[in-house]
């Protein structure tokens, strides 16, 4: 077989690492390896800072790959098309990619598959994504799970493939196809002055991952279980992001803490636990994917829920300007950093539901174009849970009280001055960023006087209850 036979096109989507990657190590075995990213239809759909973080991981993969000998290959188009398009110019023989579970990515991923083998090109999708695939997992009736820690005991024993190596040899084409320039593509327009922001939060790529999960295990996995709700401290792995993204697996993740565990760590299995909620998320927009844009329960479309996302008080709510302290100091973390802690996200998404009684949709989709850490099925999930829409949702009376929810885990009142600027003499540059952030428009300043609450807590605590007492 000629070279051109045996070359593959690595079609990489939600995995952008080298080592314990199923499609790479399938393509290198057959011989020579092109890395191809097409910018299609779904990440052109992908908000501002997902965007924009999307070309920091591209960046940190396109270095990976020249000191290993190889390019990456930028392409934007459809799929199908410029996949046939690479086949042609390249000779290649293989296409070889990881599994997505979202409803546009499994059919896109039918067609490339179905189209290429009728063309005589061998066409293979791989695991690697999750630690254990959506249709694999089922129960003693043969369906899907529906609650969480049913799901967990199930999976729990079931074992995790051990991650892949980078392969040993990754070999690079006689001749390199064409590719975009990734600075035409600007995938950081959209944040505007606020990409300078997010750079100075966030690091990409697989070494960087590599160095966060290193430092959560040697210093924090310990004290993780009581830490994790403690807004002002870092006690989390910070890996959301780079999990997103894969630039680290969740099978590596899960190998590293089960050797640290079996070392002495202890306080690695709350942790995992959080492993195992990322794959029922996903678990759940395979087998339900109406979940990402309509109400998971039944009985909830004629929840008087408002969806005026450009309403003075969800405008309040994007920007930090609620008056409620633990909830504005969450939105203006999101802002600065393109993450929030996993408590806070829990207090906004409260506020918003509750309190302001706006859908969910609304919440959901700031956060999909906020986010550097977006994932559909974690972020529906996340959102339609605390709304009480949702699979495993939080009971209709339970409303966060941000205030006494600020009151334990931030008793210092940390987090608040880290993100607040107004009423500090001396704000520290986290606070200050906010305004660096933001669009010059919204004329928010740090010398502002802090506003009153929008929703007072007791009166929207009230009219929640009702609400939601009347449906049931």
């Amino acid at each position: 077989m000629s070279e051109t036979g045996t070359t593959s096109l690595w079609w990489i989507r939600r995995d952008l690492r080298l080592m314990d990657n199923a499609a790479l190590s399938a393509a290198a075995a057959r011989g020579p390896v092109i890395p191809v990213f097409v910018h299609d239809e779904r990440s052109e759909a992908l908000g501002a800072a997902p965007l924009w973080r999307l070309e920091q991981s591209l960046r940190a993969l396109a270095a990976d790959l020249e000191a290993r000998g190889l390019r990456l290959v930028l392409r934007r188009g459809d799929a199908l098309e410029v996949l046939r398009a690479l086949v042609a110019e390249t000779g290649a023989g293989a296409v070889h990619w990881g599994r997505l579970y979202d409803p546009a990515s499994r059919r896109i991923d039918a067609s490339v598959k179905a189209a290429l083998r009728d063309e005589g090109v061998t066409a293979e999708s791989h695991a690697g994504l999750l630690l254990h695939e959506p249709m694999t997992v089922k129960t003693k009736l043969g369906d899907y799970y529906k609650v969480f820690s049913p799901f967990w005991r199930a999976i729990e024993p079931l074992g995790v493939a051990p991650p892949l190596p980078v392969p040993e040899r990754l070999t690079a084409p006689a001749a390199w196809p064409v590719s975009d320039d990734l600075a035409d593509w600007s995938l950081s327009g959209a944040m505007r002055r606020g990409a300078a922001v997010l750079a100075r939060h966030s690091s990409a790529g697989e070494a960087a991952a590599w160095g966060k999960m290193t430092l959560f295990v040697e210093e924090r996995a310990s004290s993780y279980k009581a830490a994790r709700d403690m807004v002002a401290t870092a006690g989390t792995s910070d890996l959301s992001d780079n999990l997103a993204y894969g630039e680290i697996s969740p099978r590596s993740i899960w190998a590293t803490g089960q050797a640290a565990t079996g070392a002495g760590v202890r306080g690695l299995e709350p942790f995992l636990r959080q492993i195992g909620w990322r794959d029922f998320a996903h678990h759940l927009m395979y087998h339900t994917p109406h979940m990402l844009e309509d109400n998971w329960r039944e009985g909830w479309d004629s929840f008087p829920w408002s969806e005026e996302a450009e309403d003075a008080k969800v405008q309040a709510w994007k920007y930090g300007r609620t008056g409620v302290d633990f909830v504005d100091a969450a939105m203006r973390e999101l802002w600065v950093t393109g993450k929030m802690h996993n408590r806070a996200r829990m207090v906004v998404a409260s506020y918003l539901t509750k309190h302001m009684m706006v859908h969910w949709r609304v919440g959901e989709r700031w956060f999909a174009d906020q986010l550097i850490d977006f994932d559909p099925a974690n972020n529906a999930m996340g959102w339609q849970w605390v709304a009480g829409s949702g699979p495993d949702a939080a009971p209709y009376f339970r409303v966060f009280n941000p205030d006494t929810q600020l009151q334990k885990f931030d008793p210092e009142r940390r987090y608040f001055r880290r993100w607040i600027a107004e009423g500090q003499r001396d704000a520290p540059e986290t606070a200050l960023d906010f305004y660096e952030a933001i669009p010059k428009s919204a004329g928010l300043s740090p010398k502002a006087i802090r506003p009153q609450p929008i929703v007072g807590l007791k009166e929207g605590r009230e009219r929640a209850l009702a609400a939601y007492s009347a449906r049931s």
